[in-house]
Order: structure tokens, then C-alpha cells, then sequence
């Protein structure tokens, strides 16, 4: 018995953005090829579209981009808002840290120390941003209100230079070890010492050596403005904690 033969006749299948066109007679090919000629038109519209509506949005986030950058610049950065009496007594465990590390049981406070104690002003605080330019070339610029600076100072006496050199490398070894960052170290005839930043902040300790064999050590926050309802004095300065380092020798 004879089995029919089929016979196979290829087929061309075009297969393009899902869209699937067998040919049928010269009409329904051009038919085919017409709506797929609209849908790949359709879809090059939405692309430049799409295209142009991104572009227009940088464009409007440029604008403001640049805007805002212009006003900053002029206006200026606004200082941020600190306690000082909670900064000051940071400050103070800085000092006491510096102590610590010195390691110099024969010394004394320095009770002449010219300067001292834990302090917070304004004088080297400025308005910032182009708008203030002209108030900078003044010899006494003007401070914005209620914007202080905080610094804690304390001398020891009867350090002689030698003990000084050996001191300030043990206060570097301790404090990089707890990750501050020395930010100057000199050591000339004249004089010595030694300056740390502590990293993501504006606290910065110094420890340098003065004449008659003194080693003042002190710590400083950079201006920031005081909340509203701060306690301020008699000279309208903020109230700060009675000063504490090093404990070893207040008493």
C-alpha cells in the first residue's frame, strides 16, 4: 500500500515588535505591511516624545538646580544650631582626653594663664554669602546675632621642652587611636606643637608649649547658632558649665 506524500512548502514567517505577517496575496501583503509600517511610526513617535519630555524635566530641574545654588551663594550657608553649654562640655572631655594622654603627674595648672576656662563669643563668627562682601572689608566686621564659637583653654607649668617633645608624641599615638586626625605638627626652635581634628565634626584639640617651660592645651567647636530660651549672661553670651579637666588637679 502507497502512503500519500505530504509535501512541505516553506512558509516565510516575519516576526517583528510581536507583530506577525504571513503573506496572503499581493493584498493582504501590502495590508501587512502598511500596519506595520503605522505601528513602527506609532512607536518612534512615543520614543521622541518620551525624548522630549525628559529633556524639557532637566531642563525645569537645571533651572531650579541653578537657581537654588544662586541663592545659596548669595544669601549664604546657614551656620547650624548647637547647644553651647553641651559643646562646651564636650570640649571639656577633649581637654581631659589631652590630660590623660600627656601623662605629666609633676605638672601644675597654671593658675597666670592669661586665658582660660571654657568661653563662647561671637567676634569671630561673620555673615556668610556674596550678599555680606562689603561688611568683610571693615576692620570689625559685624556677627550675626546669637551665633557663638566655644573654646575650652587650660595651661600646665613646669614642662620643660624635652618632657614637652616626649608628651605631645604620647597624646598623638592615643588620640589618632581613638580616630582623630593630626592636622599640624610643628616642632622648631621656637616652639612646640601639636593639632588634631576629630573626623565628621568641628571639635579640634591643640597642645602647644609657651615660655617658662608652659604646655597650654585647648579645644575649639566652630560657630553654630544657639537655640531660642538659651541661658545667656550679663554680657548676653550663653551660660556654660563650670569647666572640669583635668579633674586630677581641680580641687
Amino acid at each position: 500500500m502507497t502512503r500519500p506524500v505530504l509535501a512541505l512548502v516553506p512558509v516565510k514567517v516575519t516576526v517583528e515588535y510581536g507583530y506577525s505577517c504571513r503573506p496572503r496575496g499581493a493584498r493582504r501583503t501590502m495590508l501587512c505591511m502598511t500596519q506595520r509600517h503605522n505601528r513602527l511610526g506609532r512607536r518612534r513617535s512615543l520614543l521622541v516624545a518620551s525624548a522630549a519630555v525628559l529633556a524639557l524635566a532637566g531642563a525645569v530641574v537645571s533651572v531650579v538646580g541653578v537657581a537654588r545654588w544662586s541663592e545659596r551663594l548669595w544669601e549664604g550657608d546657614p551656620y547650624p544650631v548647637a547647644d553651647p553649654a553641651a559643646t562646651a562640655q564636650r570640649l571639656d572631655g577633649h581637654t581631659q582626653a589631652v590630660y590623660d594622654a600627656l601623662d605629666l603627674p609633676h605638672a601644675q595648672l597654671d593658675p597666670d594663664w592669661p586665658g582660660g576656662g571654657s568661653e563662647a563669643d561671637g567676634y569671630g563668627c561673620y555673615y556668610r554669602g556674596l550678599k555680606h562682601w562689603s561688611d568683610q572689608l571693615n576692620d570689625s566686621p559685624p556677627s550675626p546675632p546669637h551665633v557663638v564659637d566655644v573654646s575650652n583653654e587650660w595651661a600646665l607649668k613646669g614642662v620643660s621642652r624635652d618632657q614637652a617633645v616626649s608628651a605631645l608624641q604620647r597624646v598623638r599615638k592615643e588620640l589618632t587611636r581613638q580616630g582623630w586626625k593630626v592636622t599640624a605638627y610643628e616642632n622648631s626652635r621656637s616652639w612646640l606643637r601639636l593639632a588634631l581634628k576629630l573626623p565628621d565634626t568641628d571639635d579640634t584639640v591643640s597642645v602647644q608649649t609657651y615660655p617658662r617651660d608652659r604646655l597650654q592645651v585647648s579645644a575649639y567647636a566652630d560657630c553654630a547658632r544657639y537655640p531660642s530660651g538659651t541661658p545667656v549672661d550679663d554680657l548676653d553670651e550663653p551660660e556654660l558649665p563650670a569647666q572640669e579637666a583635668p579633674v586630677q588637679l581641680r580641687g
